[in-house]
């Protein structure tokens, strides 16, 4: 089965939603959507797909769609992302979003709970669990051969000099960090952050937060908009009692060191992947595939309920550096009418 398949929002993030879907065997680019006419126009000719400029015009047209990305952007790179999401799931449209989910909790939530109420697919572009790395690196922890986890330790940073709200690298950044520390190490119960503004910044550009997990695991994230590529985007390490992995990069080297052997069993560019680019193929991959096998909408992977919670994760190190003490996540949970 081919689905009809539609792009809100057409800009950097989308037009590469828009090319995947073109390309892929099992859907059909049929609908392109953008408060900027030139831009849905543009990518409407290039693909072939029909413009639209407001969500409203593209439901109330009667074209057909199986399921719809929003690519969206906003303030914190999410503050666009609740009223098309909402429109389309209110219309019974699957919904693959961009992260962060919204930069506002409340808003997140409402997002999540429609979807559930009305039980349609809602998954947010988590692209670096997607990796052949990191399901390699999954399969590992579920079959046992690290042990029982004691800790994990992630590094995230990128330089982007852009200045905007005082939140806006805790909330653009690292929905992709906490939502892979969560698909390794399960949900976070307490937070601990400490932050820095860098030379000549407005906004906290720079953290170390800690990490208590349910099942008692430990962990770290350090990440920044201030460092330079040739540093090392991504680095995730998690040690076991059995043994430890190093994944880096999202994608490109995985290394597997046993507790009692100095031998290191190691991996380049799994499944021919080779950078980050490359994880937004797989990941809309995952989610055409889940749609086209009809999974229930509580079983998608990467889905709006992850986005949430790693959303959770941001907001509850935000409270932790203003109000100086750690965070029980339960209190922004019950607040938000998470779970």
């Amino acid at each position: 089965m081919t689905l009809n398949v539609g792009v809100v929002g057409v800009g950097n993030i989308g037009s590469i939603h828009a090319k995947v879907y073109d390309e892929h065997p099992g859907t059909r680019l049929v609908a392109v959507c953008d408060i900027d006419r030139a831009k849905a126009d543009l990518a409407a000719e290039k693909y072939g797909a029909t413009a639209f400029y407001s969500v409203e015009q593209m439901l109330g047209s009667g074209i057909q769609l199986d399921a719809c990305s929003v690519a969206t952007k906003g303030e914190e790179n999410g503050g666009e992302h609740f009223a098309p999401t909402m429109a389309l799931l209110a219309a019974g449209i699957p919904v693959l979003g961009e992260k962060p989910i919204s930069n506002q909790i409340g808003e997140a939530t409402q997002m999540v709970e429609l979807a559930r109420q009305r039980q349609i697919p809602y998954g947010v572009n988590l692209n670096h669990r997607f990796t052949p790395a990191a399901k390699l690196a999954k399969e590992w922890i579920e079959e046992g051969r690290l042990g029982t986890l004691h800790m994990i330790n992630m590094r995230m940073w990128i330089n982007n000099p852009i200045e905007s709200s005082p939140w806006f690298h805790l909330r653009a950044l690292h929905p992709h960090s906490f939502d892979v520390m969560r698909y390794f190490c399960g949900d976070v119960t307490r937070v601990a952050a400490f932050m820095m503004k860098g030379e000549g910044r407005t906004i906290w550009s720079n953290t170390q937060i800690l990490l208590q997990f349910e099942n008692g695991v430990i962990g770290n994230l350090t990440g920044s908009y201030d460092a330079g590529p040739s540093y090392g985007l991504e680095r995730c390490e998690v040690v076991g009692s059995k043994g430890r992995f190093v994944l880096e990069d999202a994608c490109e080297h995985l290394t597997f060191s046993p507790r009692d052997s100095i031998a290191a069993e190691t991996y380049h560019y799994l499944g021919g992947m080779r950078e980050f680019s490359e994880t937004f193929a797989s990941r809309i991959g995952a989610w055409i595939d889940q749609l086209s096998a009809g999974v229930p909408y509580d079983q998608v992977d990467g889905s709006g309920q992850d986005a949430l919670e790693a959303q959770c994760i941001i907001e509850g190190a935000i409270e932790s550096w203003k109000s100086e003490r750690i965070v029980e996540l339960s209190e922004l949970r019950d607040k938000a009418a998470i779970r």
